[in-house]
């Protein structure tokens, strides 16, 4: 799963080298959290959420092919704190 949304982001941002997945377990669902630079916030969200959205129809039915639960989540680059 992964490697299916890299390979999505990688290819529809400007800057590829900051595209970074972290992958979070939580009970039996799978969080996907994406971090992208913060110029690429747009094209990664879509008009009204539009990009994010198919990113995650994507996801799901990968999900459901391979019998897990996942969820995707875009780190708002804002919210993050440096260490």
């Amino acid at each position: 799963m992964k490697n299916l949304l890299e390979f999505i982001l990688i290819h529809l941002v400007e800057h590829p080298e900051d595209v970074t997945i972290t992958e979070r377990a939580t009970g039996d669902t799978t969080q996907y959290v994406i971090h992208v630079h913060p110029d690429d916030m747009g094209r990664v969200i879509g008009k009204g959420g539009s990009v994010i959205q198919a990113i995650r129809n994507i996801s799901r039915i990968r999900a459901v092919k391979e019998g897990i639960r996942a969820h995707v989540v875009v780190e708002d680059p804002a919210e993050v704190t440096p260490a």
